[in-house]
């Protein structure tokens, strides 16, 4: 975004443009399960107001309704943190149309056998309702289509070429394109990049239209050409279980981890705190009778600590509060990064928290051809109710335990996501070591890799 951009759309004090005439209210975003759920004969709607932590069905796609790869899927409400599930899922196949310049430099779609195909799985958090989960669980996959039909003759190509056109303006543009060390992975990577923010977008759009608010965090695995892309905005997690290894595959953003980040933006643009916060990190809130005393403190510029003399500005709220799962932005949010919240404001301010949101996620890549594969390697993504409680060892423990032994069973990847759900609801002590339960929405993918031939479009 362009720094004159930014400071028209969320510093005070700058033109504004001018207001959009009204019109018609857009129809609320109604609330849903995700498709593949259809049919599973769980009940959709709001959950039971007298649920409790044991009563919490866990839901799962019908037995006969396969998913891509075989992927097994399961979720569960919260209990009573809000009237609905919160958390969205979608999956299925990717069909992206291979598209050439014609002589008026239009695109022409080519014939369908010429295809590029893949998959796609993804979870969305939602949080301040579950309006912008189920608008990127609807949204999401066709923004990705558009931008990897935007770029997919690179894609094909032995190495991107400088004009999609091919033409060859300069005779050395290969060669720049080569010390570049751009490749074809890097493409689907601009495109997922871009995808999101034009899925948060949508959302804004959408959101402000129907007069609701909202955001999710967005975790999203793409399969194309023999590699499995990763990517991720907010604090959910996918990791790679083998008989020998746990990969992370995804990193949390939350205000703790973007610090430096968050506060480079405020350093930049002091306006945005509107003298309400203080943009330093201290080890705990000062108090009054801190004042005039050298107490530790960082800054944006910082990864290690120093010292300063305590002033009246830095008993201000701080820009980030908390520590672990209980630091805000703002005193807000838990995340730093996902989609939507274009409204959001701090409680009783006009302090909007979006210009420190960012919609692009970090992307992992994952060259599946070059693994060894054996049957039991799989993806486990969920969203961050599983890791409240179980540790990457934990989830890997539980799939090297129930995978061998049930090897001819065609429902095992689903019955593995049904039972790292149970896992999280303490009843197995021997697991977590206190019983502990997730209280949060969870919702579960188990993508087996062996099974990346399987055609199945499921979704």
């Amino acid at each position: 975004m362009s720094a004159g951009w930014f400071r028209r759309r969320f510093l005070p004090g700058e033109p504004l443009p001018a207001p959009r005439p009204p019109g018609p209210r857009a129809s609320p975003v109604p609330y849903q399960r995700p498709r593949f759920l259809r049919g599973s004969g769980s009940s959709s709607g709001a959950a039971d107001a007298s649920r409790r932590p044991d009563s919490r069905p866990v839901r799962s796609p019908a037995r006969g309704r396969a998913l891509p790869w075989n992927a097994g899927y399961a979720e569960i409400i919260n209990a009573e943190k809000s009237e609905f599930n919160e958390d969205q899922a979608a999956c299925g196949k990717l069909c992206i149309r291979r598209c050439e310049f014609g002589a008026e430099e239009e695109w022409l779609t080519l014939c369908p056998e010429e295809f590029l195909t893949g998959h796609y799985w993804a979870l969305f958090d939602g949080h301040g309702g579950p309006a912008a989960a189920i608008l990127a669980a609807n949204t999401l996959h066709s923004c990705l289509r558009r931008q990897l039909e935007a770029v997919v003759e690179g894609l094909v190509a032995t190495r991107p070429p400088m004009h999609l056109s091919g033409r060859c303006i300069c005779p050395s543009d290969p060669q720049f394109v080569e010390e570049k060390g751009i490749k074809a992975e890097d493409l689907v990577i601009g495109a997922l990049e871009s995808a999101f923010q034009e899925c948060d977008e949508v959302i804004g759009r959408e959101l402000e239209a129907s007069g609701q608010v909202g955001g999710c965090t967005a975790l999203v695995a793409v399969s194309l050409q023999g590699k499995l892309y990763v990517a991720n905005a907010g604090d959910s997690r996918a990791i790679l279980v083998r008989r020998d290894e746990i990969r992370p595959l995804s990193s949390e953003f939350t205000p703790e981890t973007e610090r430096q980040r968050i506060q480079q933006l405020a350093f930049v643009y002091p306006e945005l705190l509107a003298g309400e916060f203080t943009r330093l990190e201290f080890p705990r809130r000062l108090k009054g009778d801190d004042l005039g005393q050298k107490v530790l403190f960082r800054d944006h510029h910082m990864r290690g600590w120093s010292y300063k003399r305590v002033d009246k500005s830095d008993l201000k709220y701080p820009l980030i509060h908390g520590q672990g799962r209980q630091a805000r932005l703002l005193g807000t949010l838990a995340v730093s990064r996902g989609l939507g919240d274009h409204q959001l404001r701090v409680l009783d301010t006009n302090i909007q928290l979006k210009p420190f949101l960012l919609s692009v996620p970090q992307v992992t890549v994952l060259d599946v051809d070059q693994l060894e594969l054996q049957e039991d390697d799989v993806v486990v993504m969920a969203t961050d109710g599983l890791w409240d409680v179980l540790s990457n060892e934990q989830v890997a423990w539980l799939v090297r335990s129930f995978l061998p032994g049930n090897q001819e069973d065609p429902y095992r990847f689903l019955k593995l996501a049904q039972m790292l759900i149970h896992s999280t609801q303490g009843k197995d002590d021997s697991l977590t070591g206190e019983g502990q339960v997730s209280y949060d929405d969870v919702s579960v993918f188990v993508i087996p890799l062996h099974s990346q031939g399987q055609d199945s479009s499921g979704c």
